[in-house]
């Protein structure tokens, strides 16, 4: 009777384990630290279903940008890489754990304009010792010139960045002569406030204004429209771009990712027909924020 008791008990206790729980799911060599800063992980090293789902994102998007810096590497034999609109650093943090951290080269800049942001990125930098990122408190004018940056930037990326901080980074990217830009766009207010603003005007000028007439329609338009615009932009200026989805739709909304690669001269056809839709839409005074 006591022998059964006993193997019973056996056949419960668990068999302990070296790795935490959740390292199946995570890469070779990633940072459990960075992961619970981010808090992908619980303080004991665990999933739960919003961190699987965030870390699955996470994955996707290092996906399309590895090949990138892979390429840039593989010419360059060096790597610059600026986040530009920053926030917590989420992205550069991630690209330098997973990319960055076991080679000899590679620098990330994390843009921000919130103080407090860039000062907890430092200590998180210097915690984990990532000793090739830095942190700069700066506007998009000042980072364009600013000497704490390189002439040249190699790629450029913006994550969830509201409203004209994506066009921001753009300018950014272009003045610095980027190879790629990675854009994840996110909340976009400003076209579809000038197609409201026009709404009446623009009714006796086109038949294409009742696309916009409804506010929820003139909401979605604006924002499909921006990004439209930015993809010219980005043509004009001699870049390929594609666009395609970040993650499937029944996670977020503001899910559309730019991908641009310098390709060559600049398109003047690319410029033309931006300017176009720009007059057909009665969108004429957004010609300087899209056309340059």
């Amino acid at each position: 009777m006591a022998d059964r008791k006993a193997q019973r008990t056996q056949r419960v206790t668990p068999i302990p384990s070296a790795a935490p729980a959740a390292a199946p799911e995570i890469k070779p060599g990633q940072s459990f630290e960075l992961l619970r800063e981010l808090h992908i992980l619980t303080r004991d090293d665990k999933l739960n279903q919003d961190s699987r789902r965030k870390l699955k994102q996470v994955y996707h998007l290092y996906h399309f940008i590895e090949p990138l810096l892979e390429e840039v590497m593989a010419a360059n034999g060096d790597l610059t890489l600026a986040d530009h609109g920053a926030g917590k650093s989420y992205l550069g943090f991630i690209l330098y754990d997973l990319f960055l951290k076991n080679r000899q080269s590679g620098h990330v800049f994390g843009i921000e304009t919130r103080q407090e942001l860039v000062e907890k990125s430092r200590e998180l930098a210097a915690r984990l010792e990532f000793e090739r990122m830095s942190f700069l408190e700066l506007t998009v004018e000042d980072s364009i010139t600013s000497p704490a940056l390189p002439a040249g930037i190699d790629v450029v990326t913006a994550l969830h960045a509201c409203n004209t901080a994506t066009d921001d980074a753009i300018r950014f990217a272009l003045h610095k002569q980027a190879r790629f830009i990675v854009l994840v766009p996110c909340c976009q207010a400003e076209v579809a406030a000038v197609l409201r603003k026009n709404k009446n005007a623009s009714f006796s000028k086109t038949p294409l204004s009742e696309i916009w007439r409804h506010p929820i329609h003139s909401r979605e338009f604006g924002s499909h429209l921006t990004n439209v615009f930015r993809c010219l932009l980005l043509e004009s200026h001699g870049y390929q771009v594609t666009v395609t989805e970040l993650v499937g739709w029944e996670h977020s909304m503001k899910n559309e990712l730019i991908i641009a690669r310098k390709q060559g001269a600049p398109r003047n056809n690319a410029r033309e027909r931006l300017e176009l839709v720009l007059s057909e839409l009665n969108l004429e005074e957004l010609k300087a924020r899209f056309v340059y």
